[in-house]
């Protein structure tokens, strides 16, 4: 008896989305799989939690995209870390994403030397994070072995340190598409600023691994007049690659386009199948219990050089609550549910 197949049900894309959603998809004439990353409030929460310079602010909600797009391949419980370490201004990000859809990230930079930058208009990747690596890990848990992986920082943009750590580390066709912005709308005591963020990663997956082959990694040392090793492109792909490479960043950004509609944009004519979205939300993982543990497991001197004014505060680097403990009452205080901001 031949097998059964069930027939997809087709609809007309969803007019509307909800923000901090991500929307898996795929293209089966194309051999694509991917995924649309929109956020709002989420990314909002984040980066006005701090005080940031806005090219600092935009560099940091970027760096959130992505590793939202990258944690979200994880197919079981863990956290998959972002975080960028370099000689310019913004010295370091970190961003944290915990499956199934937590987020959190923050950024240490050179106040002075950023507003340098500013002044002289080097404000883009190079500029503000110089040359150093981008690094990426998943953890398993305190049970398993982590991965890690680093791309060399040299003023390439996040997309392409995405596309070479695919190509050196993954060996997957993968482009990757992200924007950042800042929405203004009308409110009670004048305009109101939000930030709004949007990604979108598609992966070429065909079932004959030669389809997805690769030239070789260039060795840096071939003598002179080497022949460059060349692997045609398969069609399907360059014709994926394409498509995405005509995204702009206000259709990643645009409320009113929905995540569906941009999926059915770009892909309509070979057909687009969706599947169940997840939501992302911005929790940070830090508690006055868990502070209060973490001072606990501190010296008496040690603790004694924290005091100042009384009391020992703590400020969380994420997501900036401050934490105030009366040393004497530190180890039969009872830590209330919600933090001091």
């Amino acid at each position: 008896m031949p097998e059964t197949q069930t027939a997809i049900p087709s609809r007309q894309p969803s007019p509307t989305s909800a923000d901090d959603t991500i929307l898996p998809f795929e293209v089966k004439a194309l051999d694509l799989r991917g995924r649309v990353v929109r956020l709002g409030p989420s990314v909002d929460k984040i980066l006005r939690a701090h005080d940031y310079p806005a090219p600092v602010a935009k560099l940091l909600g970027e760096a959130v995209v992505l590793a939202v797009l990258l944690g979200t391949s994880l197919k079981f419980e863990g956290r998959f870390i972002l975080q960028t370490q370099g000689d310019g201004p913004v010295r370091m990000l970190v961003v944290d994403y915990t499956t199934p859809g937590k987020i959190r990230a923050c950024a240490r930079f050179d106040a002075g030397r950023v507003a340098a930058a500013i002044a002289e208009g080097k404000t883009d990747v190079g500029g503000l994070l110089g040359r150093g690596h981008l690094a990426m890990t998943i953890d398993q848990g305190p049970d398993m072995n982590r991965y890690q992986g680093l791309v060399a920082l040299d003023g390439k943009s996040f997309e392409d340190a995405a596309h070479e750590y695919f190509l050196r580390s993954e060996q997957i066709p993968t482009r990757i598409r992200l924007a950042v912005g800042e929405e203004l709308s009308a409110a009670a005591g004048g305009a109101q600023h939000r930030w709004r963020a949007g990604g979108l990663l598609v992966q070429f997956l065909p079932k004959a691994q030669e389809r997805a082959r690769q030239p070789d990694l260039d060795p840096g040392d071939a003598p002179p007049g080497q022949a460059i090793h060349v692997v045609p492109e398969d069609d399907a792909w360059v014709e994926g690659r394409s498509l995405v490479e005509t995204v702009e960043d206000i259709e990643l950004l645009d409320p009113s386009l929905s995540t569906e509609r941009l999926a059915y944009r770009l892909f309509h004519e070979r057909g687009v199948r969706v599947f169940p979205d997840t939501a992302v939300s911005a929790e940070c993982s830090c508690s006055r219990d868990n502070v209060a543990n973490m001072l606990k497991s501190f010296s008496q001197d040690d603790r004694d050089d924290m005091v100042e004014n009384g009391s020992i505060t703590v400020t969380c680097e994420f997501c900036n609550s401050t934490y105030v403990f009366e040393p004497d009452k530190l180890a039969s205080e009872a830590p209330p549910t919600e933090p001091l901001n």
